[in-house]
């Protein structure tokens, strides 16, 4: 890969399984990390707005106390979201990885991705946010935003860090898992890694060529991959193989042309990146 990593973190629980899964990715791949902390201006303005509920005399006095409580909420916001960008930043650095730098961002966290993606080879981004609780059974309010605005590859990342050895592609023989396949021969990032490409769906002279075309485009890459054929749902089946065959990642399409079809924002991705306990990598 060697470019540019652009790590979201926003101070949750997941922001340190991002800053180590980037130090992991950049330690491979030589690339560089760019930390960003958003903060919405819209968020903080929607929080306080009461000057339709104030009348008369008091009018004036309250709306200064008003504004003079939004200007300290928006300077520790900002030293905040300082202090956060140094954690995260030592955090990678304590991995070995020298290369990082911070931008903290006064925006929309989807104008973010849009404006800074272009030089960015990978976005990664928590699988839920600092408004979410571990056990949330939501994924984060901005995660789908982010993959539907984003074109490059999203990595997603679960709550807590673990060595990355065997990777499984979830395959239909669609546009995007054919680039989750080609990614994954060409990147340096899965060099030495474990393969496991896997389709849901009737074992069929079809689908045996698809997967053997696949396994053919990865052994080019250098991978020796194992080849499944899964019955079942697309989510039970895959979740299943990740459970049992010790999956570390998954690597899948965000859409789909089958029924592993609806991909991110749709029943499998959603359902596959909020129950599955490995990171996700998404393909456009």
């Amino acid at each position: 890969m060697s470019g540019i990593l652009m790590a979201l973190v926003d101070g949750s629980a997941y922001s340190e399984s991002v800053c180590r899964h980037a130090a992991w990715i950049a330690g491979r791949t030589g690339a560089q990390v760019k930390l960003y902390h958003v903060l919405d201006p819209r968020r903080a303005q929607g929080r306080r707005d009461l000057s339709g509920s104030i009348r008369l005399g008091a009018r004036t006095k309250l709306m200064e106390q008003l504004s003079d409580l939004d200007e300290q909420h928006a300077k520790l916001a900002q030293a905040q979201g300082r202090a956060i960008l140094e954690d995260a930043k030592t955090l990678i650095e304590a991995e070995g990885v020298s290369d990082v730098i911070t931008r903290l961002r006064h925006d929309d966290i989807v104008a973010t991705v849009e404006a800074k993606e272009a030089v960015a080879d990978m976005i990664l981004i928590g699988k839920r946010g600092e408004a979410a609780g571990l056990e949330s059974p939501h994924l984060g309010s901005n995660f789908e935003r982010i993959v539907r605005a984003s074109h490059k590859p999203v990595f997603v990342a679960n709550r807590a860090f673990a060595p990355i050895r065997r990777v499984l592609i979830a395959y239909d023989g669609g546009v995007s898992s054919m680039k989750a396949v080609d990614y994954v021969a060409r990147d340096p990032l899965f060099s030495g890694l474990e393969v496991v490409v896997a389709s849901v769906g009737q074992e069929n002279a079809e689908l045996r060529k698809a997967l053997d075309n696949a396994r053919a485009t990865l052994k080019a890459g250098g991978h020796e991959a194992e080849a499944r054929v899964l019955k079942g749902s697309p989510d039970k089946a895959l979740g299943d193989l990740i459970k049992g065959g010790g999956i570390d990642l998954l690597v899948m399409g965000a859409y789909g042309h089958s029924r592993i079809r609806t991909m991110v924002i749709g029943s499998t991705t959603t359902e596959m990146i909020r129950t599955c306990k490995v990171p996700v990598v998404l393909m456009r």
